[in-house]
């Protein structure tokens, strides 16, 4: 996924535009109009060598040709032959800039009254779908993959479209704002934007619903885009401005446009759908009016506890720190508050209550014991660190000065892990017998090289796979199942250049006899975060799958011979997110979710396994507490 913008938005030229694309910090472009005083599909072969050189003298590539390939309603056979034509420029246009992802339309666009007819009329569906067939088999035999625009027409009807052609590698060019005012929206945000993610192969930002200064509620573009890279969309994020207010220029509003993907844009690799989608619940907090000030360091990750902190009553973001100095003001700038490339200035500053450390996990120890020292409460986040010796020192320090120290743990504060843990408690599948946890996710070396390249390292990582992503599986377990008595592993290096795993498969077995498998890959073909949970008792079974072929997630409880998708006593969530909760405990004295002595148990499990792989792969014994 990479941002883009459509050229002729600047009401320039191809050749005029480039430059000042180029100098906004994108690498990619769309080509509709403009290029050369045309469309690109009617360019020649000798304009489009030219088009080619010109857009790698400025080092850049075409992230989707953006055609009018079918934009008419039901057309006479006349328009079909000249649609067709038209097909053949953009094959043309394909191969000769290397770019095979199109936006198209598909022959129905409506008067207002039948918009939405084409998801409830097999009637309607099959004549514009024959009306379309010999411009889709002729665009799948060169090789395009068309994206269809939600422009003029509803989603659902996209969709249905998508579903009768029954070409697994098109999707949606989902145009979010068009279609955002809707019912379905308006009733379930999250599974929303999640369903029309999961079908975008590319998605459009228009000025309205994205430049503040405009008057109109921006949309939530930092859940869309975290969502589309969760379900593994790999193309362009494009601004397409439609400039509304015309007492500020077109090139003006298109930057505008480009600066809001830019502030959206996700920092971190992706997570589940999910976690990515789910909007922020609206509390109160009775410590409102004495926030809790806090200073975040490392702005990968750390640039979303950022946005989560300014969203969480009773806590103040006072600065952000990054060695990185563009990251430090990329953050900084977008939320309004100081930054440095030096965590001594926060240390020394008295509106600093908290630091919150999201930095590569070998450096939590260094930097907790310098912010403990200087009298600030400690938040880091997962795992606590690369090994127990680390967590003890930090805990050790935290109880010597009486401060609190807590590790951001997401999966304890979903409802579905409460409810998962409660029903453990209360009985509900008897007595435990087994449990089974995979992830199947995919990382690209661009990943493990990025920032230094410390990810996949045992000194920065502390492992691979085992200790980076599947580490909210590992402390889910624990905090549902407790601690194991023992672990065994075995490790892999298949498919990345890095000295850790990239595949791990583990055992856990309990006093009581309960027997965990955990199964973890980065090398998955699909770039999504695919993960199931199976647990069962004597008495009852549990199943949770989410991503990977899942188009939903998938919860079910089996008990007294049948399968339910409701929980047996459902628990929400009491904090939104472990921020929440630690300001809570800070003000209030409440009980933190995941203390560090909770991390070290985790990391304790961890450090075990590894043990055990780098061993001879037998049986370890965990040893989860402070000696």
């Amino acid at each position: 996924m990479f941002p883009s913008i459509f050229t002729d938005e600047l009401k320039l030229d191809l050749a005029e535009a480039l430059p000042v694309i180029k100098s906004w910090g994108l690498n990619h472009c769309d080509l509709r109009g403009r290029i050369m005083g045309r469309a690109f599909e009617n360019l020649t072969p000798a304009q489009l060598a030219q088009v080619r050189a010109l857009l790698d003298q400025h080092g850049m590539k075409v992230g989707c040709l953006q055609s009018s390939l079918a934009k008419v309603h039901l057309p006479d056979m006349e328009r079909q032959r000249a649609e067709e034509a038209k097909l053949e420029g953009i094959i043309r246009a394909a191969d000769a800039l290397d770019c095979h992802l199109v936006r198209a339309f598909f022959y129905w666009q409506p008067p207002p009254e039948e918009i939405g007819a084409l998801a409830i009329r097999p009637d309607a569906l099959q004549k514009t779908l024959d009306m379309f067939m010999p411009l889709a088999e002729r665009a799948r035999a060169a090789g395009l993959i068309l994206a269809f625009e939600n422009c003029g027409v509803t989603p659902d009807e996209v969709l249905e479209f998508l579903d009768a052609l029954n070409v697994p590698q098109w999707g949606l060019a989902w145009d979010a704002h068009s279609s955002w005012d809707s019912v379905e929206r308006r009733q379930d945000e999250a599974a929303y934007i999640i369903r029309l993610a999961s079908r975008a192969k590319c998605v459009h930002v228009k000025a309205l619903g994205a430049v503040p200064e405009l008057g109109e509620e921006p949309l939530p573009w930092d859940r869309i885009l975290a969502t589309c890279a969760a379900a593994g969309m790999t193309g362009p994020v494009s601004a397409e401005t439609h400039n509304p207010d015309k007492s500020v220029s077109d090139m003006e509003m298109s930057h505008r446009v480009v600066q809001a993907i830019q502030r959206a844009w996700p920092t971190a690799a992706p997570g589940s759908v999910q976690e990515a989608a789910r909007p922020v619940r609206k509390v109160t907090r009775a410590y409102e009016d004495q926030p809790v000030g806090f200073v975040i360091v490392g702005l990968g990750m750390g640039h979303n506890r950022a946005r989560e902190i300014t969203q969480t009553p009773g806590a103040r973001l006072i600065g952000v720190c990054d060695i990185r100095e563009e990251r430090a003001r990329r953050s900084g700038e977008q939320f309004g508050v100081p930054y440095t490339t030096d965590l001594e200035p926060w240390l020394d500053n008295p509106q600093v209550e908290a630091v919150w450390v999201v930095t590569p996990t070998g450096l939590h120890a260094e930097i907790a014991l310098q912010a403990l020292e200087a009298g600030k409460h400690v938040l880091v986040t997962k795992p606590m660190e690369v090994s127990v010796a680390a967590c003890d020192a930090m805990i050790r320090k935290a109880e010597e000065k009486g401060l609190l120290l807590g590790v951001d743990f997401a999966r304890r504060f979903d409802p579905d892990t409460l409810e998962l843990k409660n029903a453990i408690e209360k009985g509900f599948f008897g007595r435990l017998l087994s449990a089974d946890s995979s992830a199947r996710i995919l990382r690209t070396m661009d990943y493990y090289r990025e920032n230094g390249g410390w990810r996949g390292t045992r000194r920065w990582d502390g492992g691979g796979v085992l200790s980076n992503q599947n580490v909210h599986a590992l402390d889910q377990l624990a905090f549902c199942l407790g601690i194991p008595a023992r672990v065994r592993c075995q490790i892999w290096t298949q498919n990345h250049a890095i000295e850790a795993e990239d595949l791990g498969t583990a055992i856990w077995e309990y006093d009581s006899g309960l027997v965990v498998t955990l199964y973890a890959t980065t090398s998955y073909p699909h770039a999504t975060w695919y993960a199931r949970l199976e647990i069962h008792g004597t008495e009852g079974a549990y199943l949770y799958a989410r991503g990977g072929p899942q188009q939903k997630t998938q919860v079910l409880w089996y008990r007294d011979g049948a399968w339910s998708d409701q929980p047996p006593e459902r628990v929400p969530a009491p904090w939104l997110n472990p921020g929440d909760n630690f300001v809570s405990a800070i003000r209030l004295g409440t009980p933190l979710v995941c203390p560090g002595r909770d991390g070290r148990r985790s990391q304790a499990i961890l450090e075990a396994m590894y043990r055990s792989a780098y061993g001879d792969g037998s049986w370890v014994k965990v040893e989860p507490e402070l000696p």
